[in-house]
C-alpha cells in the first residue's frame, strides 16, 4: 500500500485555500484543485490518511462529469496533467490521478442536497419534526426507509461546524428564487441519473449533495466534487434492510471506530489502526470500482 498524500506544497502556484481535504491552487485563469488522502471525521481532519482516496474522489468526479454534461455544465477543464499550465506540469508525480484544472466560479452559498432515503441529519429531522427541511413526510418512517420520492434539501455550507439543514424559502433568499428553482430541478435530475446508473451497479445512492457556481459571464456550473464517497451515501443493494442504519462506501467505518474508543471528539486528533485504514481504502476502491467498471487508475495493489 502505498502512503497517503496528506499535504501539498506546489512551489509557483498559489494557494488559494486548504480544505478537509482539497488544496486549491491558481494557474493561468484557472484553478488547480488536488485531492489529498486526508480523512476528516466529526468535523476535524484525522491525524492518519486513508492512500488513493484522493484518487478515488478526482476519477470518480471526473467519471461523472463527463456523464452528466448533457444535463449542465461543469468547471471541469481537463484531469491530464501534461495539459495544465507550465507551472503546474512542473508536479506531475505529485497531481497525475488526484487532480483537476477547473475553471473559477463565484460558489453560490448553498449546498445542494438531493434526498431519496431518510438517513443522516435527515433521519434525525425527521424524528424531531416529522419534517426535512419544512418538507412534511408521512408518518412512521423508519430509519433508511425510501421515501415516497425524492426531495430536494438544501443547506448551508458551514466554514466550521456542521452543515445547516434549510428550508427552501430560506435558500431562495440567499441566491434568489429563480436561480433556486434552476438549482433544485438540476439536483433531482442529476440525482435521478446517478440513481439508475447505480442501481444498475448494485448500488443505491441514498442521497448526494452538489455545489454550484457561477462564472463570470453568469453562466451556472456543477462544480466542486461530484457523487462521490465523501459527498454521497452510497449502499449495496443486496444487504439493504430499512430499520437502520446501512453498510456504506464511505468513511463510516471510521466514524463507527472512533465512536468505538469514546473519543470525545475534541483535540488531540486520534490517528487511525492499520486494519482500519486498509479497510476504509477497500471500500473507497470498491466503491470506485463497482460504480465505473474499471479500476482505479495508478492504485497501489
Amino acid at each position: 500500500m502505498t502512503l497517503p498524500l496528506l499535504d501539498t506544497d506546489l512551489k509557483g502556484l498559489a494557494l488559494v485555500r486548504r480544505g478537509k481535504v482539497r488544496d486549491v491552487y491558481a494557474a493561468d485563469g484557472g484553478l488547480v484543485m488536488v485531492a489529498t488522502d486526508r480523512i476528516s471525521a466529526f468535523d476535524y481532519v484525522l491525524g492518519s490518511g486513508i492512500p488513493d482516496k484522493g484518487r478515488v474522489l478526482t476519477q470518480l468526479s471526473a467519471f461523472w462529469f463527463d456523464r452528466t454534461a448533457h444535463l449542465v455544465p461543469n468547471h471541469l477543464i481537463t484531469t491530464v496533467v501534461d495539459d495544465y499550465p507550465a507551472a503546474a506540469r512542473a508536479h506531475h508525480a505529485v497531481l497525475a490521478g488526484r487532480s483537476m484544472f477547473v475553471r473559477v466560479t463565484t460558489p453560490l452559498p448553498i449546498e445542494c442536497v438531493a434526498r431519496g432515503y431518510l438517513s443522516g441529519s435527515g433521519w434525525k429531522d425527521y424524528r424531531a419534526t416529522g419534517a426535512v427541511c419544512g418538507i412534511a413526510l408521512p408518518p412512521g418512517l423508519r430509519e433508511s426507509d425510501r421515501l415516497p420520492e425524492p426531495i430536494f434539501t438544501p443547506s448551508t455550507k458551514a466554514e466550521s461546524g456542521h452543515d445547516e439543514n434549510i428550508s427552501e424559502a430560506r435558500a431562495g433568499g440567499m441566491v434568489g428564487a429563480d436561480v433556486l428553482a434552476r438549482l433544485k430541478a438540476l439536483t433531482l435530475a442529476l440525482y435521478a441519473f446517478g440513481v439508475e446508473h447505480a442501481a444498475r451497479c448494485g448500488i443505491i445512492l441514498a442521497d448526494t449533495k452538489f455545489e454550484f457556481g457561477l462564472t463570470d459571464a453568469g453562466d451556472l456550473l456543477l462544480i466542486d466534487e461530484m457523487m462521490t464517497p465523501d459527498s454521497s451515501r452510497y449502499w449495496p443493494a443486496d444487504e439493504y434492510a430499512p430499520g437502520g442504519p446501512q453498510p456504506s462506501f464511505d468513511k463510516q467505518f471510521v466514524r463507527d471506530y472512533l465512536e468505538s474508543i469514546r473519543w470525545n471528539k475534541q483535540p488531540p486528533v486520534p490517528s487511525l489502526p492499520a486494519e482500519v485504514v486498509a479497510r476504509t481504502r477497500q471500500k473507497y476502491l470498491d466503491a470506485y470500482r463497482r460504480l465505473t467498471g474499471t479500476a482505479l487508475a495508478s492504485s497501489a495493489p
